[in-house]
């Protein structure tokens, strides 16, 4: 008897084991979707959809109240919204908040044949604003995000409150960062074909990345391969193009930029570019910290924001 219970125990643990193994990515794909979404909520965020020119938003939209000011905030090359609510929910009690998953990523979609320079990226924010009748904000934006908030600074400086690059793309580093070094050779390390691939592109985003279970990691992975297409093409859109090093002392928004010295995408030795030639720049650089200083220390780093917005208050 006791043999046989052994027996039923071990092939119910196969059977789970099996279910387990079938299901993992599908597991993952769904804690990261319905889990962020549920985190959102509770954060204070609610999802909307705004029609903006070509392309329809999803956004997180949370501390709409009358006379506040408006941050929007901008995510990087493959990211999407997700990554700002650790952040953003510490500016809720004083601010509006719009997170927007830009054309090409996120629940808002990639539509092959669109513009995703980042002069479009940023005319396209302009929309969603004027579809919400908001006429100034502060932007924020990391990576591909902050070269979008650059731009919008630039072309709609009536309306840009101020900016906040958060290790931007958008000019030439001093010094070449791993990432460099790989497009030097041909090969870009966000189109991955595998999860070993995954592992390596994933270990450059961060020094410091915040804890996720492995069903999580793996539906990262086959996410990342099936849209290997799509982020070819939008990194040909925005990539090498509408550089901003000649153009930085036409931004007139008071800028603070952040950045963490342990930068593997874009080096920090960039920080320094955008600091001297930005007219009214705010220079941070945090150590121990490397490409995404609003995941891997998000009250940190909202504090650090929050304080360059009060400093803007007369």
């Amino acid at each position: 008897m006791k043999r046989t219970l052994l027996l039923i125990a071990a092939g119910l643990a196969a059977v789970a084991a099996i279910a387990i193994a079938v299901t993992y990515p599908a597991l993952g794909h769904w804690v990261y979707r319905d889990g962020g979404q549920l985190e959102a909520r509770l954060s204070g965020f609610h999802r909307e959809q705004i029609a903006a020119g070509d392309v329809t938003f999803s956004v997180y939209r949370g501390g709409t109240h009358p006379g506040r000011e408006t941050i929007v905030l901008l995510h990087g090359y493959s990211a999407d919204k997700q990554v700002w609510v650790r952040f953003a929910k510490h500016l809720l009690d004083r601010y509006e908040v719009i997170v927007p998953d830009l054309a090409g990523h996120g629940d808002t979609g990639f539509v092959h044949g669109l513009d995703y320079s980042a002069p479009a990226q940023a005319r396209r924010v302009a929309a969603m604003l004027d579809s919400l009748h908001i006429e100034r904000a502060h932007l924020a934006g990391n990576s591909m995000g902050g070269f979008i908030t650059a731009h919008f600074a630039l072309a709609y400086p009536q309306r840009t409150l101020s900016a906040g690059l958060i290790d931007p793309a958008g000019v030439s580093s001093p010094e070449p960062s791993d990432m460099g070094k790989l497009l030097a050779t041909g090969r870009n390390p966000f189109e991955v074909h595998s999860r070993a691939e995954f592992d390596a592109f994933y270990a450059m985003t961060m020094a410091q990345p915040p804890w996720l279970p492995g069903f999580v990691l793996a539906a990262m992975a086959e996410s990342y391969q099936q849209r290997r297409p799509a982020l070819t093409e939008i990194f040909q859109g925005f990539h090498n193009r509408d550089a901003l090093d000649g153009r930085l002392a036409e931004i007139p928004a008071p800028t603070l930029v952040l950045w963490g010295d342990q930068d593997r995408l874009i080096h920090v030795s960039a920080a320094r570019v955008w600091a001297a030639g930005l007219p009214k720049a705010t220079l941070v650089i945090r150590e121990g910290i490397g490409h995404m200083p609003m995941v891997e220390q998000p009250a940190e780093t909202a504090a650090i924001y929050r304080d360059f917005l009060a400093s803007l208050t007369p």
